[in-house]
């Protein structure tokens, strides 16, 4: 017995590597200092310190998480690209949370049985997700383990590192009661809540909105790098937030860090302040009635937005799972908002003012909805 009679195909790994090899030379720059192929990525810091004006004191920030079960869909869909761009996604929106800027990435796939095309594709959205954050697809693993994940699926997570100066890290320390609570648009459902999205929608051919409703939850995850470290330049942030598993009510207070001249504050939603999306809507129902309601297409969306008016359990369990149209949410002085939501907007990011942070009702640190 060889090898491939245990299930290993050697040759198509070879292959794998050799298409990701161009995938990731087409994100590297100067600092880059070997390609795909050795035993590990290099990256000099020098160049990026040198180009860093005012980077006295260069702090790297790091990341992981991965895809989830929206990969299921994926791989129901047979649409492998997008997945890709969700795993850069899920890391570099984390680490810019304290406003790190990413320098390079890394992933892991693993599988049962290589395909070398469709871990192509997978790793193309990866590569397309650095590209937009300014970062380098710096190497990966590709694993093949027959026998412990079912042929025809593959898992795939990273990780992200970026750098940010001391004096620069955005830490929550100077939030303070009267700061605005800026919401900025998600792209979709991103990467969370998959494992119930599955249970609520089991017919992903399901028309929405002209397309199949698969279609519709394969909407990568939105990247929020570019304009939200260009606003760092016009503006000062006290918090980010990047709503991700555990939706408002677990991210929100992350924002917070206890200052030195008291408790921390509670944030505090304003109700209707934003469009909640159809899809979240269409989820809402399908969530209440277990993927089982009989009503279709834009009559489910107006059912699920009622539901989520008039059940408190509902709305609780979709805004403590789901990021519910708001993918990142900024903490600045009332004074910034008009300026932050005009910049962040004509770069095709829409704002809106969706709370404030008020003095805690109790030890601080929590999330209300407004009455």
């Amino acid at each position: 017995m060889n090898y491939n009679e245990a299930g290993v195909n050697i040759e198509e790994g070879y292959r794998a590597v050799s298409l990701y090899k161009e995938l990731s030379a087409a994100t590297a720059n100067a600092a880059v200092l070997n390609g795909i192929g050795s035993f590990a990525g290099m990256f000099s810091l020098k160049e990026i310190i040198a180009a860093g004006s005012g980077m006295d004191d260069p702090v790297l920030v790091s990341g992981t998480d991965g895809v989830g079960t929206k990969l299921d869909i994926a791989f129901k869909m047979k649409k492998y690209n997008t997945v890709g761009i969700d795993c850069v996604a899920m890391c570099v929106n984390d680490i810019l949370c304290h406003g790190a800027r990413p320098l390079f990435f890394l992933d892991y796939l693993a599988c049962g049985k290589l395909d070398a095309d469709i871990a192509a594709e997978l790793v193309k959205g990866v590569a397309s997700g650095c590209r937009e954050t300014g970062s380098v697809l710096l190497g990966g693993e590709t694993a093949e383990m027959p026998g412990f994940y079912d042929e025809g699926k593959y898992d795939i997570a990273g990780f992200a590192v970026g750098i940010v100066d001391r004096k620069k890290i955005i830490s929550g320390v100077k939030i303070r009661p009267g700061d605005i609570l800026l919401g900025i648009a998600s792209s979709g459902v991103h990467s969370n809540g998959f494992s119930l999205v599955r249970k609520a929608l089991p017919d992903l051919d399901e028309d929405f909105g002209g397309m199949s409703i698969g279609r519709a939850l394969l909407e990568p995850t939105r990247l929020y790098v570019k304009p939200v470290l260009a606003l760092l330049e016009e503006i000062e942030i006290h918090g980010m937030a990047h709503i991700t598993g555990g939706g408002f009510y677990e991210n929100i207070p992350r924002i917070f860090a206890r200052p030195q001249d008291g408790a921390m504050p509670d944030a505090v939603i304003q109700n209707d302040s934003w469009t909640i999306p159809p899809i979240f809507t269409r989820l809402a129902y399908g969530v209440k009635t277990s993927g089982s309601g009989d009503l279709s297409g834009g009559a489910a969306e107006k059912a699920g937005y009622e539901m989520l008016k008039t059940d408190a359990d509902l709305k609780r369990l979709m805004f403590n799972t789901y990021n519910m149209g708001i993918g990142f949410v900024l903490t600045l002085k009332p004074g910034y908002v008009k300026q932050a939501v005009e910049f962040l907007d004509s770069r095709g990011f829409p704002a809106w003012e969706i709370g404030r942070v008020e003095t805690a009702r109790g030890p601080g640190g929590e999330l209300y909805f407004a009455e």
